[in-house]
């Protein structure tokens, strides 16, 4: 009677290890995102790109947010040790880690967006954006229709990526308008990128010395920048995806990141079997746009630009000359 038992628990256990070993075999997608995902439509992108390439090729996916440094190094820890074959990241917050962890583990596939790595390693790939394109035709629209010829930008933190928003955006307004001046401010702190409170007050700052219309691209803090707008009635331009509907009668336009689909593009290169890929995208690829550029959708966008006919068509002869090559922006983050 033992004998048997002892034969049919090992006989169970068998089955439950092929069967583990079965799940384990499917590939296994985890997201990573650099601050918890909360109302960052960047971070929610992230997520939903992973979610559709899991989807795509019949993957298990899981979603880890990060809310410290080390938290984001003990997830990709996590995700390694659980048996993950893509790891999703967003953003430079993880480069170090990656050139740390990617050679020690050459099997599993490691996807950076919105960044990449120098030397990358097989297993390491690199989806980014050319969103200075974009942020050049939100400054053609702010130099426009400002009505003080001052206006503003807050970015998150004084690094050399965000100078991608607000370098060319100055340059944007001025080619439309020479007199127009343009401030600069920074939410820095302990959360530059979630901070609503500290972006208000750097917009609020800017609207004070005169500024009437500005751009925000602080990513959680853009919402901040909103409120004062609505408080104060000055003019905002926001990034990522659509936010005319969160604050009506304020927005003028946003900057349109593709991140979901960039994901899953990269994706489709990884299954391929391509080694240390990376890709580039922008007006052109349809990796980076304006509401503005998307005249189906702009009249139902709640965007002001849909009712600034001479602005939409001065917007769209640039971003025409853009994606045809005769309009060269310059990447702020090389230009030194």
């Amino acid at each position: 009677m033992i004998k048997r038992l002892a034969l049919n628990l090992g006989i169970l256990s068998f089955l439950f290890t092929f069967s583990a070993q079965i799940s384990l075999g499917k590939d296994f997608f985890v997201y990573v995102s650099p601050d918890p995902i909360g109302v960052n439509a960047f971070l929610q992108m992230g997520k939903t790109g992973t979610e559709a390439a899991a989807k795509k090729f019949g993957a298990d996916v899981q979603t880890y947010e990060s809310s410290t440094a080390a938290a984001r190094r003990e997830n990709v820890e996590a995700a390694l040790n659980e048996g993950a074959t893509l790891i999703v990241l967003l953003g430079f917050e993880f480069n170090d880690i990656v050139n740390e962890l990617a050679p020690t583990a050459p099997d599993v596939q490691f996807l950076i967006v919105d960044q990449c790595i120098q030397n990358q390693p097989p297993n390491v790939h690199c989806a980014v954006f050319r969103e200075y394109e974009a942020s050049y035709l939100v400054g053609i629209a702010a130099g426009m229709m400002t009505k003080t010829n001052k206006i503003g930008v807050v970015g998150a933190l004084d690094i050399p990526f965000l100078h991608r928003y607000t370098d060319p955006y100055a340059d944007g307004a001025k080619a439309v308008n020479p007199n127009v001046e343009v401030e600069t401010r920074w939410v820095g702190g302990d959360n530059p990128f979630g901070d609503p409170v500290r972006a208000k007050e750097q917009a609020l700052a800017m609207y004070s010395a005169g500024s009437d219309i500005i751009f925000t691209a602080t990513a959680g803090g853009d919402f901040g920048v909103f409120e004062g707008a609505q408080e104060n009635n000055f003019k905002v331009l926001s990034v990522d995806v659509n936010r005319c509907v969160n604050a009506p009668g304020y927005i003028i336009d946003n900057t349109l990141k593709g991140v979901d689909a960039a994901i899953l593009n990269s994706v489709d290169v990884i299954k391929n079997g391509a080694e240390a890929s990376f890709t580039a995208v922008g007006l052109k690829e349809g990796g980076m746009g304006l509401m503005a550029l998307k005249p189906d959708m702009l009249a139902e966008s709640q965007c002001l630009i849909a009712e600034q006919t001479e602005v939409l068509d001065e917007v769209r002869k640039a971003a025409e000359k853009i994606m045809n090559g005769s309009l060269e922006i310059k990447d702020p983050m090389f230009a030194n």
